[in-house]
């Protein structure tokens, strides 16, 4: 059950995950949205940088390379407390689930990362919802920037941490900056609770994991009306990916 920051219950399921660039939580908690949404569950989603009220800004900031920690790191509260309040808050409170890719401990690692106090930054999140399970999906360094760079050729100038001017070398910087938040991340688990997840494990062992771990806590959650064909799949046990209407196919 998710918590308000006085305790008052809620009676939704926060799912969060966290982990470092590279880490593929992204990927487990698609996995997760989808097989939660098919088992009729309903689902919001909310990611990282995502409020359109600091979206463009965040954009200018960072093609300019203008951003510095302080100012970075109120955006991003910003777009934090936005989400909090138009989407997850609401939710939550009609009894859905909401999985958030990244929450308040990306904050918590980065701002410190760049030398934020790590008091300050706790009290400014102060106001954040008490997620049900936070997955922190930990990964070697060298893996991640692995994982990164076979998708892209080139490490981005904030990612790798080059605003902090650590080492000429992206990579090297990268290195620096991503170990110092891996550490952060690290000494949150004990001090939140985090439930981590060893993300070089194969995708479909990590993705048991995380459902076998949620799924305690999907009793009483709000659900969808299935519509009629997809019952009748499921009842069936039949899977893969239908037509709604092809009546007009031909």
């Amino acid at each position: 059950m998710a918590h308000l920051p006085d305790g008052t219950p809620l009676p939704g399921k926060l799912f969060v995950v966290e982990g470092i660039d590279g880490s593929g939580k992204s990927t487990q908690l698609d996995l997760l949205r989808k097989w939660l949404t098919n088992e009729g569950y309903a689902v919001v989603f909310t990611e990282w940088n995502s409020s359109p009220i600091v979206r463009k800004t965040t954009k200018k900031g960072k093609t300019a390379q203008a951003l510095t920690p302080l100012s970075f790191h109120l955006i991003h509260a910003a777009d934090f407390a936005d989400r909090t309040e138009r989407q997850i808050i609401p939710a939550l409170r009609a009894g859905a689930i909401v999985l958030a890719d990244r929450y308040i401990y990306t904050a918590f690692a980065r701002d410190g990362a760049r030398g934020m106090d790590p008091e300050y930054i706790r009290k400014v999140y102060s106001f954040a919802v008490r997620p049900t399970v936070a997955f922190y999906f930990r990964v070697p360094l060298k893996e991640s920037l692995q994982r990164i760079l076979a998708g892209r050729p080139t490490l981005k100038y904030y990612e790798a941490g080059m605003d902090l001017g650590l080492d000429p070398d992206p990579y090297k910087c990268f290195r620096i900056f991503q170990g110092r938040i891996l550490d952060l991340y690290d000494a949150m688990v004990d001090e939140f609770g985090l439930t981590v997840i060893d993300a070089t494990r194969p995708l479909v062992e990590q993705q048991q994991t995380v459902r076998r771990i949620a799924e305690p806590h999907l009793e009483g959650v709000l659900e969808v009306e299935r519509v009629p064909w997809s019952k009748a799949l499921i009842e069936n046990q039949l899977h893969g990916r239908y037509l709604v209407d092809v009546g007009g196919a031909g």
